[in-house]
């Protein structure tokens, strides 16, 4: 069973892509994908604290079950912007 990983910003940087793809077994959550592709891009390693994850285009926490076909984003925090005008 496969599901699609996303990865954004600053965390494809690092991975040197922007998709991967992961074998997805019985009870896999999103949080376990993170570190699934840590130990394929060990450059993601010790980020989790301040990633979000989004489940099939919808936000997730870390424990939420991935099935097969899902597409799992990792999203780091961004910033940006400015309050002045």
């Amino acid at each position: 069973m496969k599901a699609k990983v996303r990865l954004f910003a600053r965390l494809s940087e690092l991975a040197g892509t922007r998709e991967a793809e992961v074998d997805v077994g019985e009870g896999l959550t999103a949080g376990e994908v993170y570190h699934l592709l840590c130990r394929q891009y060990p450059a993601l390693s010790g980020l989790n604290g301040s990633i979000r994850y989004a489940v099939n285009g919808e936000y997730a926490e870390p424990e939420h079950s991935v099935g097969e076909g899902d597409e799992v984003a990792l999203i780091p925090p961004v910033s940006g912007g400015s309050d002045a005008v």
